[in-house]
């Protein structure tokens, strides 16, 4: 799946359990941007000295560094002896641990797909309603997450097993101010505005896009965050949620129209830097590059958060380069704001007072400023302070998530992998290629039909 595509190169399994006397990064009482007050409430009612918590999730390496940071308040608060682990394998270890019976007694995991299957299986506990009704009066665009987060059990039931932690925007599109302010451009409010924009660069004499969809063995996934944002802006959440269960088929004409959305930007020779045709072949990782060239080889570039580890080195974000959020169609108020993202989700996987508190922790602002004060952490929890953001983009990126009205998963992690991680990868490079978004379409739900 793309998602484990750029993680990059994984380091080696870690297991690591920093001590209850572990040096917390920021005292207690000495920031006011910390709400130490909820910290020192959740203290009071967890004195759980002498238990332990083992987690199982798929942060490494320096993610690692900044999770052990968090869960030291944690350790702080309760006096449990917490032991974090990961694999470079983590998505198969999970399924080894729980069929084993020995499973971690919390998992974090960023696949869906998988933890509807633990979920379906029997492994898994109910978070309870206490926790489904915490998530719609606390997190932005509730709903959405209590969807994310509910699935079938085991006797079919459906309930509330995991809660959404750190989570990732795609709904972005980057450019440089500079370019901006020289042509005298605005940053587009509306999915009209982006449209004229476009039609204003090509008037110019400027290329609006760089849009690349090469990637190895994963060449085509950029095309589907294009598709799945067109389907969020074109289409209700709910239409989306039947789309990657293929409740509706792929060639539904709902489908359609948001790959020949995507079409408008892509298939245009004048919107695209090296015309429509370089777009299959250029590099995802280059295409950005085309942004600072002097002069610009185009303006406009949609990407996830992740992106700015491509631009050229020393490019500082929110200067240099910035982002602003993919804007939804004026002509569809119904459909609100939403964004399309990832994230990773927490459960509970062996059902015991340390994981419950653990769950409960979550809920406190401090087990997510922590994070948010250093680097890569966004959250739609309301009560997280904004001024607690380590930067002016990652504040940014967590005001996009605090506007939203819907939060959509990234669709092709939803669907089976021989959809989301091949035929839809492959039939948006056949488009624009020059295949129609029909027949791509019809041959996406004909590979769907052949795996049921």
């Amino acid at each position: 799946m793309k998602r484990t595509f750029l993680m990059g190169v994984a380091a080696l399994a870690l297991v690591a359990g920093a001590p209850n006397a572990a040096e917390l990064k920021f005292k207690p009482g000495e920031d006011s941007k910390f709400n130490w007050s909820s910290y020192e409430e959740f203290k009071k009612g967890h004195d759980l000295k002498g238990q332990t918590l083992t987690i199982f999730g798929p942060w490494r390496g320096e993610d690692q560094t900044l999770v052990e940071s968090v869960l030291d308040y944690f350790r702080d608060a309760t006096g449990v002896d917490v032991k974090y682990s990961s694999s470079e394998n983590y998505e198969q270890q999970i399924v080894i641990d729980t069929q084993a019976g020995s499973p971690p007694d919390v998992a974090v995991l960023p696949q869906p797909g998988l933890i509807a299957d633990l979920a379906s299986k029997g492994y898994l506990t109910p978070l309870g309603d206490d926790t489904k009704k915490w998530l719609l009066e606390n997190y932005a665009a509730g709903q959405s997450w209590v969807d994310l987060s509910t699935y079938a059990g085991k006797d079919g039931k459906k309930e509330l097993y995991a809660f959404p932690y750190k989570i990732d925007v795609k709904s972005l599109v980057w450019y440089v101010p500079e370019n901006f302010e020289d042509s005298g451009y605005e940053v587009p409010k509306t999915m009209e505005d982006l449209k004229a924009l476009t039609e204003k660069i090509v008037a110019d004499g400027g290329t609006p896009w760089c849009i690349g969809l090469g990637s190895g063995g994963a060449t085509g996934w950029p095309a589907t965050d294009w598709v799945e944002d067109m389907m969020l802006r074109t289409q209700p959440a709910d239409v989306y949620d039947k789309w990657v269960t293929n409740a509706i088929p792929f060639n539904d004409p709902a489908v359609v129209g948001a790959i020949d959305e995507f079409g408008w930007f892509a298939k245009n020779d004048k919107n695209v830097d090296g015309g429509a045709a370089a777009v299959a072949s250029a590099d995802f990782r280059d295409s950005p590059k085309g942004l600072f060239a002097s002069p610009p080889k185009c303006y406009l570039h949609h990407q996830a958060s992740f992106i700015p580890s491509f631009f050229p080195e020393g490019t500082v974000v929110g200067e240099d380069a910035d982002f602003f959020y993919m804007p939804p169609y004026a002509s569809k108020p119904d459909l609100g704001n939403p964004v399309l993202g990832a994230g990773t989700l927490a459960m509970i996987t062996k059902d015991t007072p340390a994981a419950r508190a653990f769950i409960e922790f979550l809920e406190t602002p401090i087990a997510h400023e922590v994070w948010m004060a250093q680097s890569s952490f966004l959250t739609p929890l309301k009560s997280a302070n904004k001024e607690a953001y380590a930067n002016g983009p990652m504040k940014k990126q967590g005001e996009i998530l605090l506007n939203a009205t819907t939060f959509r998963f990234d669709g092709s992690d939803l669907m089976p992998g021989k959809i989301g991680a091949g035929a839809f990868w492959t039939g948006m490079v056949d488009y624009v290629g020059g295949k129609s978004a029909q027949d791509v379409a019809d041959g996406i739900q004909k590979a769907w039909d052949s795996i049921k």
